[in-house]
């Protein structure tokens, strides 16, 4: 029965290309009750495409071992004339925002639910008045306060809470800006899947157990971008910023320590302060890096004494792929 399953996928035009390792994760979520575990599914992958290791060479011979490699890596377009062992090697290509998505409201750090709502509201008024025709909610929209491997106050919301709450935003959202809806994931959103591989692995991939089922996004209109992709807007990048890791810092300001990390135009989250930094090269092309307000609680218990601002950004693309950047703070009510 195994058997059959995996050569079912394996004729397939599409799923038949891909790599061992992706294609056991793609056959076992759709049939966990046949396989003992991913590497049961990737055995018999490597079976049927003749990669089974010292058995299949002493049964087939060096040559022929080495023909059908090359023969597979054709199949996917890659070129491996001296039989290299598979690759479990996955592209990891940015995402590019359609090119009629060229009004972007850019909302950072909403830590649903401790969500500020004056400023929220003020950020979803701007949305409105400038007609923006995309959202990129970019990283920590979904605080998952009960996931985190730290110290939590069992007084606080619990996860299902916090998923409801973030559906609500969602809905009020497509309501009131009626336009696509782009959810990156950021560090907060990342404690999910980092809870489910610690205490329950057997539910990851399961279509029923993803974040965006959890969240209806089909529902609402939501892409979700996660894999720490960078989001292409014409020429400019967005990223959360923990994508660059622990070791993005500057004295300056967080837009500086993006430049040094970057040395490209990139407007970044995650540091919850409205900054900016610009500088051209010797050829003089400038290159400008921005981090965004948030629009969470300011003084939560974990950090009281901070440097946030509220705020948040909107980003026009025009033909080229050029683009004009509004980063907005919010100070006492008012957008500056």
């Amino acid at each position: 029965m195994k058997g059959e399953i995996v050569k079912e996928y394996l004729e397939h035009p599409e799923w038949g290309k891909l790599p061992s390792l992706t294609l056991a994760r793609l056959i076992y979520k759709d049939n966990v009750e046949v396989f003992k575990d991913i590497e049961d599914v990737r055995s018999k992958i490597r079976y049927y495409r003749g990669q089974s290791g010292d058995v299949h060479r002493q049964r087939t011979g060096a040559q022929q071992f080495k023909t059908e490699q090359a023969q597979h890596a054709k199949a996917l377009g890659v070129s491996n004339p001296f039989g290299l062992p598979e690759s479990d090697e996955e592209e990891w290509d940015p995402f590019v925002l359609p090119e009629g998505n060229n009004r972007i409201l850019l909302l950072s750090d909403i830590h649903v639910p401790y969500h500020n709502i004056q400023a929220l509201t003020k950020a979803i008024e701007y949305g409105k008045e400038k007609k923006v025709n995309a959202v990129v909610l970019n990283g920590d929209t979904l605080d998952c306060y009960a996931l985190s491997r730290y110290e939590k106050d069992p007084r606080k919301r619990g996860f299902a809470a916090e998923l409801e709450a973030c559906r609500q935003l969602l809905g009020i959202l497509k309501r009131e800006l009626d336009c696509p809806i782009y959810f990156k994931l950021g560090n907060h959103e990342e404690r999910y899947e980092a809870y489910l591989r610690t205490k329950a692995p057997e539910l990851l991939g399961t279509s029923e157990f993803t974040l965006d089922t959890l969240l209806k996004f089909g529902e609402y209109g939501v892409t979700l971008i996660q894999d720490k992709r960078i989001i292409k807007a014409g020429k400019l990048n967005i990223l959360h910023g923990h994508e660059f890791g622990r070791s993005v810092f500057s004295p300056v300001n967080p837009a500086r320590g993006y430049y040094m990390r970057a040395k490209a135009s990139v407007i970044c989250g995650h540091n919850h302060q409205t900054s900016e930094h610009t500088e051209n090269n010797l050829e003089g092309k400038i290159v400008t890096t921005w981090s965004t307000g948030c629009l969470c609680e300011m003084n939560p218990m974990y950090m009281p004494i901070n440097k946030w601002n509220h705020g948040f950004a909107f980003v026009q693309i025009s033909e080229g792929g050029d683009f004009e950047v509004d980063n907005l703070r919010i100070i006492n009510g008012k957008i500056r």
